[in-house]
């Protein structure tokens, strides 16, 4: 691979992803309202103030705290392109506080820090063996009580980057890096609650970003190229049973819990997430909440195959049937909420340049691709549908949702230098 080593560069990136990730924008589930907790709105309104000052134009905040911007076309013809990501951080059961820092990694165990309990906490080298290449570089990490957030502030950091140099080139003040081309419109969307269900670009108003194609930057090491997601479903399955006191529960009670039970012993134990691998999808029940009267299970369905996911959906609708008829009196309801499909069955003949100009990229920058059916979805996945073909591009980051992540500020700048041939190739150059 060529050589990434701008240190001012990643020093700018750096302090981005710093600012944004001071932020706490932690994603919550269980809120109804979009976005879903206030510190998504104290990054839009940051992002917006920081786009008008560079000079974007059509800069917005949207009711539901998506910001989308425009940088004003320098050439006639090239197609609009978009650059998308996301505001919230994932919940994973850690602080929601993240105090993230640079440090020099110069092998072994990757200290991050010393969490406000006074505990010094490191990544094991034992366990994240990846870590031996990244040996000599300043890496980004949390302390260790919470996820780093590069899913997805590093993707923000870097659109930021990219839209604010494009903008300093264009008005001739030399703060911009390097040498840049003439190009096309770029059109920015920053959206909200992308880590619970993709809620944020569903409320996107899509005349604010008409693009041919687009990208995320969402997750993935460097190299890596998102070509295709899952489908994807939530699966709530509601039992209303028959309460009764113990004394006189006989031929009376039906436990709503146990009949929960009879729906996940009816699943297939190896077509679940720690059973599966690669292309290969799952059935994954991942939430019980019950009493004596009444029980929820919430189950995540995702296939790559469209007619896997479609038969997946169909075994537990035939389940959730058997067990209703095995138990008359009680109430057994199923819901089926498809959230996101497989972005790569939207490639059509007009979006095709999309994935070749990344792949050009990279060839131009010496990193060898790494093509991905991700075992997730992106924001991507829903604006495909929407007929904006929105591969992803890294960020650079390793083990999302932990609090082992970390995230080299080499594969920082190489998503930036990718996303800016990427503006480059669309106008022709």
């Amino acid at each position: 691979m060529a050589s990434l080593s701008d240190l001012t560069l990643q020093d700018s990136l750096a302090r981005r992803f710093l600012r944004y990730s001071e932020i706490s924008s932690q994603s919550d589930a269980a809120c109804e309202v979009v976005p879903s907790t206030p510190g998504q709105w104290d990054l839009a309104r940051l992002l917006a103030e920081e786009l008008r000052a560079a000079g974007a134009a059509d800069v917005h905040v949207s009711g539901t705290a998506v910001v989308t911007a425009r940088v004003p076309a320098t050439q006639a013809g090239a197609p609009a392109i978009g650059f998308c990501t996301h505001l919230d951080t994932a919940d994973a059961g850690l602080s929601g506080q993240v105090r993230a820092r640079v440090v020099s990694y110069e092998g072994g165990d990757l200290v991050q820090g010393v969490g406000p309990d006074g505990v010094e906490r490191r990544i094991a080298l034992s366990e994240h063996p990846e870590l031996a290449r990244y040996a000599g570089q300043r890496v980004l990490v949390s302390d260790g009580t919470s996820v780093l957030g590069a899913d997805d502030k590093a993707g923000l950091a870097t659109v930021m980057q990219l839209a604010t140099d494009l903008l300093a080139h264009d008005a001739g003040d030399g703060a911009d890096q390097g040498e840049a081309e003439a190009h096309g419109e770029v059109y920015l969307a920053f959206v909200p609650d992308e880590e619970i269900g993709l809620r944020g670009v569903r409320t996107m108003d899509l005349d604010r970003f008409p693009v041919r194609w687009a990208y995320t930057l969402d997750s993935c090491q460097i190299g890596e190229v998102v070509e295709e997601t899952f489908n994807a479903a939530t699966v709530t399955i509601r039992i209303q049973g028959v309460s009764a006191h113990p004394m006189s529960a006989k031929g009376v009670l039906v436990n709503p819990i146990l009949l929960a039970h009879e729906v996940v012993a009816r699943l297939d134990p190896a077509q679940t997430p720690e059973c599966t691998e690669g292309r290969q999808g799952y059935t994954w029940v991942h939430e019980v909440r019950g009493n004596q009267s009444t029980c929820v299970l919430t189950v995540s369905v995702r296939d790559h195959d469209r007619g896997r996911y479609e038969a997946r959906k169909e075994e537990l609708r035939e389940i959730v049937d058997q067990v209703a008829r095995a138990h008359p009196r009680a109430v057994v309801k199923i819901d089926v909420d498809d959230v996101y499909a497989n972005l790569g069955h939207a490639r059509r003949p007009g979006s095709e340049q999309a994935l070749e100009h990344v792949y050009t990229a990279l060839d131009r920058l010496g990193i060898p691709p790494i093509p991905l059916a991700m075992r997730s979805g992106t924001d991507g996945s829903w604006l495909s549908t929407q007929g904006i073909f929105t591969p992803n591009v890294f960020t650079g980051a390793h083990n999302f949702h932990s609090a082992a992540e970390f995230l080299p500020l080499p594969s920082l700048e190489a998503s930036y230098r990718v996303c800016r041939e990427l503006v480059r190739l669309a106008a022709g150059h």
